[in-house]
């Protein structure tokens, strides 16, 4: 391998040192400067790269995971694109249990690299039989030689991020990001990355974004579990009807909560004016950033970093489709599809 000439011997060494975006026209508005940590970079494409490959070749090296062994995991999918990359380049099997809230284009990615899928009925309780949490534990408790990654409960998720986003994000902004704004799922990525900017500076506001619909917001603020919060939504890896343990809930100072609809208008107005073609959970992000400008979080000194966590092209049947858009009773005559194509006949 030479990475001075950017040659590699694989994908995989492609992971992590994802650039810092300036955001020059979206947040023009608001005071301080902010930056898009823009994970669509890794080779697939999302975030989820660092953790797959991190909690994978822990395994290896513990001894958990051997040659011919099958992963199991659970995923809304883009973990399970990020587990099926690796094992092809590893030599493992795969196997996904995918929530049905998936967009067909993540379902069919996990496809094409080789993966068994089983999609599962997403508004159903965790402890569901039908659930994807329950179906890949099960799978994994009838196949001989298979190991579960469990992202939503193992601390592997939060070291990757310490490992690599947080001293990434650090070095790039040379210490001076002041607020670190991330969605939260699994709780992963903005666990581990607000773990190692902390260390550095506990003054860093780090600030997640929760989903209407998703249990994470309260339980933070009351460390109480109150499933009368949970009611269907349609963004996808963001929020949860359960509290994983991979969320360290004491680094993160607070939550705020968007909506589908705003979510998804402020993931295509990223794409039209920052060029930046990004998912679902990176509108939310920013939707975020602005009901937070609206508070008055920031001010002039503000050094504002924003974790956008994967590609657009996952959601093209969703967010990125009018007649989805349309279907969701997101357009309205203020908010309607610009009619960009014209037809030659």
């Amino acid at each position: 391998m030479n990475e001075q000439k950017n040659v590699f011997d694989s994908v995989l060494q492609l992971v992590g040192n994802t650039p810092l975006i300036k955001l020059n026209k979206i947040t023009a508005h608001i005071p301080g400067d902010f930056y898009a940590k823009v994970e669509a970079f890794n080779p697939g494409h999302s975030s989820k790269d660092r953790i797959a490959l991190h909690i994978i070749e822990e395994a290896e090296r513990a001894g958990v995971l051997k040659p011919g062994d099958t992963i199991i995991e659970t995923t809304s999918g883009n973990t399970g694109f990020s587990i099926a990359m690796v094992s092809i380049i590893k030599g493992y099997e795969c196997i996904l249990a995918v929530s049905s809230k998936s967009s067909p284009d993540k379902i069919d990615a996990l496809k094409a690299m080789g993966a068994k899928v089983y999609v599962c009925p997403a508004h159903v309780s965790a402890d569901d039989p039908r659930s994807y949490y329950s179906v890949a534990k099960r799978l994994h408790e009838e196949m001989k030689g298979s190991v579960y990654i469990n992202q939503y409960f193992n601390e592997s998720n939060i070291d990757a991020h310490f490992n690599t986003t947080g001293p990434e994000i650090w070095d790039q902004t040379e210490g001076t990001i002041t607020h670190l704004i991330a969605c939260s799922g699994t709780g992963g990525t903005i666990s581990g990355t607000a773990r190692f900017l902390k260390a550095q500076n506990k003054n860093i506001n780090i600030i997640g974004i929760d989903a209407y619909g998703s249990v994470i917001q309260k339980y933070h603020e009351t460390r109480e579990f109150d499933s009368s919060e949970i009611y269907p939504y349609r963004i996808e890896g963001l929020g949860k009807n359960l509290i994983p343990t991979a969320t360290d809930f004491d680094c993160i100072d607070k939550f705020v909560k968007v909506t589908d609809e705003e979510s998804a208008h402020t993931a295509r107005e990223i794409a039209q004016t920052e060029g930046l073609f990004v998912g679902y959970t990176s509108g939310a992000a920013l939707q975020g950033i602005k009901q937070l400008a609206a508070q008055g979080e920031f001010d002039a000194n503000s050094r504002v970093v924003v974790i956008f966590p994967d590609h657009g092209s996952r959601y093209m049947s969703k967010v990125y489709s009018d007649t989805w858009m349309r279907d969701q009773g997101f357009f309205d005559s203020q908010k309607e599809a610009a009619q960009a194509i014209e037809y030659i006949k």
